[in-house]
C-alpha cells in the first residue's frame, strides 16, 4: 500500500487498528522492561494507557465525520467495514470503559506474573470489539467474534496458577468454541441459500424467501451461538465462574462491554434475515423474560459479591432483549433507543460495581497475598474505613436496582414506556413483570448497601489496607457519570438515537 492510499484511509479504521498495532508493542516493551528492571513493570502499564488514549483522537474525528456525513464505510476487495450508529455506540462504551480499567489496573495488577500480557490483551480486545461492531459481512463478523473470544479467554484465565481460575477459563473456552461452531453453521446455511455473505445482499435475497426453513434454521443457530457470549439463558453457565475468577478490571469489561458486543453481533447477523419471519422480536422478548427470572433468582442466594454481580448481568441482558424485541416486532424505535440506553447505563453501573468490589477485594484480601473471594459478610462496616468506595459502590448498586434519579432508572423507564406504547395487552403484562423484577432485584442489592454502612466492621475491613489513589479515579468518574446522565439523560441522545435508527433501518422498521 502506497502512502497516498494510507492517508486516504477513513479515520474510523484507526479506531480498530491503533489498539491492535499497539498490543504487541505493549507486550514487548513490558517484557523487555521486566528483564532489565525485574522489580518494576510500570512501563507496560503506561504504554497501555498511551495506546488507549491514542484511540480517542480518531474517535473524536470519526464522531465529527459521522455527524456530518452519516454512516462511513471502507471496502478492500471483498471485505467491507461500515461504521453506523451501532458501531459508534459500541466504540463509545468500549473505549470509555477500557480507559478506566487500564487506569484502575495500574495498582491492582502491579507485580502480577504476566502483567505485560494482561495489558496487551486488554488493549487488543478493545480494538477487536470495535472491529466486530463495524463488520459488514457475516464471515468477518465471525472472525472478529472469534478474536474477541480468544483475547477474552486469556484474560479470564489470567490467574493460571489457581485451579478455580483455570476451571473458569476452560468452561469459558469450551462454551465459546461451541457457540462459534453454531455461528459458523448458521453462516454456511445463509451462504448456501443466498450465495453471499454481505449483509446488505443477504437482506435483499432473504426478502424474497419468506418462511425459508434454511434461513430460519440459520437464525436459530445465530441466537444459540451468539447467545453464549451474551449469556442468554440457558447458554449462560460460563458467566458466573468467568466473572468471579477473572481480575476485577476484566470482570468489568466482560459484563460492561463483552456481552454487549455479543449482542451487537447477534443483531448484525439477524437483521438481514428479518424478511424471513416476524418471530425474531418475539423470541428476543421470550429470552429476555427468561433471563430476568433466572438471573434474579440465582443472584438472590449468592454470598460471593462478584458472583452475585455476574448473575445480575444475566438479568440486565433481559432488559436489553425485551427492549429490542419490542422494537423489532412492533416497530417501536423507542424500544431500541431504550435498550441501547440501558446498554450504556449497564456499562457504567456494572463497570463501577465490579471495580468498586474489586477495590475492596484488593485491600481486604489480594494485597495481603490471599486469594479468598469477597463475601457480603466482608463488606460489613466498610464505609467507616473506606467511605469513598462504599459510597460509589452503593451508587452503582442502587442504579442497577433502578432507583431514581440514577441512570439505571432512566434507561429502564424508557424500555417500560416503549412497551406501553405498543398498546398490546400481552406486552403491557410483560412490562409489568419487568417492573416487578426490577423491584425484586433490590432484594439482593439492598443487603450489600446495608452491609457497607453497618456500625460494626468485619474482620476483613479492620485488617484491610488503604485504597490506592489510582483506583479511586475511575470509581469517581463512573459514579459522576451515573449521577449526571441520570439527571440529564438527553446527554447520551447523540449516541443512543443513531444506534436506534440503525437498528430500525436494518430490520426494515
Amino acid at each position: 500500500m502506497d502512502m497516498n492510499a494510507l492517508t486516504n484511509l477513513p479515520v474510523f479504521l484507526w479506531l480498530i487498528w491503533l489498539p491492535l498495532l499497539w498490543s504487541p508493542v505493549v507486550y514487548l516493551i513490558g517484557r523487555l522492561a521486566r528483564r532489565r528492571m525485574a522489580t518494576d513493570t510500570a512501563v507496560a502499564r503506561w504504554v497501555a494507557l498511551i495506546a488507549i488514549f491514542s484511540a480517542w483522537l480518531p474517535f473524536a474525528w470519526t464522531w465529527q465525520e459521522f455527524k456530518a456525513n452519516g454512516p462511513l464505510s471502507y471496502t478492500l476487495g471483498t471485505i467491507t467495514l461500515r461504521l453506523d450508529g451501532l458501531s459508534l455506540l459500541l466504540a463509545t462504551a468500549v473505549l470509555a470503559l477500557a480507559t478506566l480499567v487500564v487506569i484502575y489496573s495500574n495498582t491492582y495488577m502491579h507485580g502480577e506474573l504476566g502483567e505485560s500480557k494482561y495489558y496487551a490483551m486488554l488493549v487488543a480486545i478493545s480494538g477487536v470489539m470495535v472491529g466486530l461492531g463495524c463488520a459488514a459481512d457475516l464471515f468477518n463478523l465471525w472472525l472478529w467474534f472469534e478474536a474477541m473470544a480468544i483475547t477474552s479467554y486469556l484474560l479470564v484465565a489470567f490467574y493460571r496458577d489457581q485451579a478455580a481460575s483455570l476451571e473458569a477459563g476452560i468452561k469459558y473456552l469450551v462454551q465459546s468454541a461451541v457457540g462459534s461452531v453454531f455461528v459458523l453453521m448458521g453462516i454456511a446455511l445463509v451462504l448456501a441459500q443466498t450465495g453471499t455473505l454481505d449483509i446488505v445482499q443477504i437482506q435483499a435475497a432473504a426478502a424474497g424467501q419468506p418462511d425459508s426453513w434454511v434461513l430460519l434454521a440459520a437464525g436459530g443457530l445465530f441466537i444459540v451461538g451468539f447467545g453464549v457470549k451474551i449469556a442468554i439463558v440457558p447458554m449462560h453457565t460460563w458467566l458466573p465462574d468467568a466473572h468471579s475468577q477473572a481480575p476485577s478490571g476484566i470482570s468489568a469489561m466482560l459484563s460492561g462491554v463483552v456481552i454487549e458486543a455479543g449482542l451487537i453481533a447477534l443483531l448484525r447477523a439477524l437483521a438481514p434475515l428479518a424478511g424471513t419471519t416476524t418471530t425474531w422480536g418475539i423470541l428476543l422478548i421470550i429470552f429476555g423474560v427468561l433471563n430476568m427470572v433466572v438471573g434474579n433468582l440465582l443472584a438472590l442466594r449468592q454470598q460471593q459479591v462478584k458472583r452475585l454481580l455476574a448473575f445480575s448481568s444475566i438479568a440486565h441482558v433481559g432488559y436489553m432483549l425485551i427492549g429490542l424485541g419490542i422494537a423489532i416486532y412492533f416497530g417501536e424505535a423507542a424500544g431500541a433507543e431504550g435498550s441501547f440506553f440501558h446498554l450504556l447505563s449497564h456499562t457504567m453501573m456494572k463497570g463501577l460495581a465490579f471495580l468498586s468490589a474489586g477495590a475492596l477485594l484488593y485491600v481486604m484480601h489480594t494485597a495481603r497475598g490471599e486469594h479468598d473471594p469477597l463475601l457480603i459478610a466482608d463488606l460489613a462496616g466498610a464505609s467507616q474505613k473506606y467511605p469513598l468506595v462504599a459510597l460509589v459502590f452503593s451508587i452503582a448498586l442502587l442504579g442497577l436496582g433502578g432507583l431514581p434519579p440514577l441512570v439505571g432508572f432512566m434507561s429502564k423507564w424508557q424500555i417500560l414506556v416503549a412497551g406501553f406504547e405498543t398498546r398490546s395487552l400481552i406486552i403491557v403484562g410483560v412490562i409489568a413483570f419487568v417492573a416487578l423484577n426490577s423491584v425484586l432485584s433490590l432484594a439482593y442489592y439492598a443487603p450489600m448497601v446495608n452491609a457497607v454502612y453497618r456500625k460494626r466492621p468485619s474482620t476483613a475491613v479492620l485488617s484491610g489496607q488503604p485504597v490506592p489513589a489510582m483506583m479511586n479515579i475511575p470509581l469517581v468518574l463512573l459514579a459522576a457519570a451515573i449521577l449526571i446522565v441520570g439527571f440529564w439523560p438527553s446527554l447520551v441522545n447523540g449516541i443512543v438515537q443513531p444506534a436506534g435508527t440503525a437498528l430500525m433501518a436494518a430490520f426494515g422498521g
